[in-house]
């Protein structure tokens, strides 16, 4: 069971491949499984809370169903090693981010003793490679690759760091041949992640490996979409963007999480810039990359915002027309520096501020929706909709699979239409997030 981000969902991929290589039966079925891994999240207080509840709820397996060892893997081990095993003693073994290999050994040992936890790596290195073994529990027409792991960055309010050490990046030989094997294999669209991919290379002395990277993922013909994830504003260079806009199969698609707008939020969280340096990035990234879809997101109740910050975040906001933006209340985590700012702001603060932010994009987002009705878009065919059985969905190159919105298909789907097709839709409506088209090519 996999909870989190697509860069834990690699990880949960990576020790189903060990896992299976070593002769492992794998089932999706909890009541059948005689072994559970719940590879959780600890990234905000509420991811924290759904990893526990998960873990607690297999434990129950233990008693109920035919399992007989509860292994708990991801960030939740880095952060609270200790506690899970001496509070929840149906767990038997803790496997952190950086000892996925010892996934093999922890489900091994299956006469009943407990795994000894190894004490956490002082400095993590372990990141996988194109000769690791990977079950790909996505669908078979995309995938995601993890080009880096860890952050330097010092941003207050994140455990990142702690969790999943510093930034190093993949070899870039090693992400084409796992790039080219995933597309012989029929994968047609590629997301590549990283906590901040905008680095790629960086600490083997190349400034430029994101954009090369995606100028070779661009010779590959049968990838028809490359995408990356995570670009931290400062590192967004001029080739970057060139890279994006002269390579055929890139998103013209930029996720950029900004957090703030305020300069006085922005140095308190360690980030940098200010609201007129922002929006010069956004002008410069529209310029190179014509038509580009930007998406952000944004922390609302950071300590010591004041509502001067909010409301100049509002105003930001409103200025830079985002095509999808998504807020996140401000989450106090311990072991991180902003646990211990002054100004803490109240919940029910942090709430209505995130529903006003929410509110604003909203109507951005529906107006931007709705200046694509009319116009024929290429969109990679999913299957039956999970709303309604009587509608299928897809995607634009500018919605990222699981983070925005999806196109609803209504009208042109025949036998001839297989999910992960790639076909011309016209789009006949816009909503707040979402579109609605008919398959016309």
């Amino acid at each position: 069971m996999s909870l989190g981000c697509p860069k834990n969902l690699i990880d949960s991929e990576v020790m189903l491949g060990l896992l299976s290589g070593a002769g492992h039966e794998i089932t999706p079925d909890q009541e059948q499984a005689e072994i559970i891994v719940v590879n959780t999240c600890a990234f905000i207080e509420s991811a924290k809370q759904e990893s526990i509840d998960t873990i607690l709820e297999m434990a129950q397996q233990k008693w109920n169903g035919k399992c007989r060892r509860l292994i708990v893997a991801g960030c939740l081990v880095e952060r609270y090693r200790n506690e899970i095993q001496a509070r929840i003693p149906e767990v038997d073994a803790v496997v952190g981010t950086n000892e996925i290999p010892r996934i093999l050994q922890a489900c091994s040992n299956g006469n009943g003793q407990a795994l000894t936890a190894a004490p956490a790596p002082a400095l993590p290195v372990f990141l996988y490679t194109h000769t690791d073994p990977r079950v790909l529990t996505t669908p078979r027409y995309t995938a995601y690759i993890k080009i880096a792991e860890g952050c330097d960055h010092p941003c207050t309010f994140c455990a990142i760091p702690r969790m999943r050490g510093l930034f190093r990046s993949r070899r870039m030989d090693s992400v084409l041949a796992e790039a080219r094997d995933l597309a012989a294999r029929g994968v047609k669209e590629i997301n590549l992640v990283g906590q901040d991919t905008t680095m790629y290379g960086w600490d083997w002395g190349c400034k430029t490996g994101l954009a090369d990277l995606i100028r070779e993922l661009g010779e590959i013909d049968s990838l028809r979409w490359v995408r990356f994830l995570y670009a931290y504003p400062n590192n967004v260079y001029p080739e970057l963007l060139n890279a994006i806009a002269e390579t055929e199969n890139a998103c013209k698609y930029i996720d950029l999480p900004l957090q703030h707008a305020s300069s006085q939020v922005l140095k308190r969280m360690k980030r940098g810039g200010n609201r007129h340096s922002l929006l010069k990035l956004l002008e410069r990234i529209r310029k190179t990359v014509p038509g580009a879809a930007i998406r952000t997101t944004m922390i609302v109740g950071f300590p010591g915002e004041t509502e001067t910050d909010f409301d100049e975040l509002c105003e930001f906001v409103q200025v830079a027309e985002f095509d999808r933006l998504g807020v996140f209340a401000y989450s106090d985590e311990e072991q991180t520096p902003a646990y211990d700012l002054p100004g803490k702001v109240t919940e029910a603060v942090k709430q209505r501020r995130k529903k006003r932010v929410m509110q604003l994009q909203k109507r951005i987002s529906r107006r931007r929706n709705a200046a694509l009705v009319g116009r024929k878009q290429p969109v990679l065919i999913e299957g039956p909709s999970r709303e309604s059985d009587l509608l299928w969905a897809g995607r634009l190159a500018t919605q990222a699979p699981e983070i925005d919105g999806v196109v609803y298909l209504n009208d042109g789907i025949d036998e001839t239409v297989l999910p992960g097709d790639i076909r011309e839709v016209l789009i006949t409506e816009g909503f707040d997030y979402d579109l609605v088209g008919s398959v016309v090519g």
